[in-house]
């Protein structure tokens, strides 16, 4: 008789990724784990904060269903330095409600993966308070893999980090006036 396959991490401790820095690449990195850890039935939940335009991957992420969901703010469409205060208040509300359906993901034990896309940026824009964001890392379920990514981590969290990788750019085309590309930059 098989044995019944095991779901999830399983008693084995679960670690914290960042992924940071100003190289083009964070996001992939994290959304290339996430289909990975698919690939060997773990569930994942991808929190997208501050990118308010539909890109190419969240069409095919959202077609996985139920093994990698995912969840955004649709409220922010702006860059946090063209908004009046009114917008950042709204805009803070927002990723409020965001971190908080975060938290009860991992938490609530609904998924084994969860990934905070451009957390950092929320953070160093202070529309989520770093010390909130700590706080939860130190105390997250212990069989939860959190991935981090967005420029700028703060000290705090690298140092609650178990990878750490500082994605830099060498050469980028946008330098040479060549805009973001549909399917390859967006």
């Amino acid at each position: 008789m098989a044995k019944p396959k095991k779901k999830g991490l399983n008693g084995v401790r679960g670690l914290v990724h960042i992924y940071t820095g100003d190289g083009k690449g964070k996001t992939t990195a994290a959304i290339g784990l996430g289909i990975r850890a698919c690939g060997r039935d773990l569930k994942v939940a991808f929190v997208q904060f501050l990118k308010g335009v539909d890109t190419g991957e969240l069409k095919t992420l959202q077609g996985l269903g139920e093994v990698f969901k995912v969840y955004r703010n649709s409220d922010t469409v702006k860059f946090v330095k063209d908004m009046n205060q009114q917008e950042m208040q709204a805009a803070r509300a927002g990723m409020g409600r965001l971190w908080q359906t975060a938290k009860n993901l991992g938490n609530q034990g609904q998924c084994d993966l969860l990934i905070l896309d451009e957390i950092m940026a929320a953070i160093s824009t202070g529309l989520l308070p770093l010390k909130d964001v700590a706080l939860w890392v130190r105390e997250k379920p212990s069989e939860l893999e959190l991935v981090m990514t967005g420029r700028n981590a703060p000290a705090e969290l690298v140092e609650l980090a178990d990878y750490v990788s500082e994605i830099k750019a060498v050469k980028h085309p946008y330098s040479r006036g060549i805009k973001a590309r549909k399917g390859i930059e967006f």
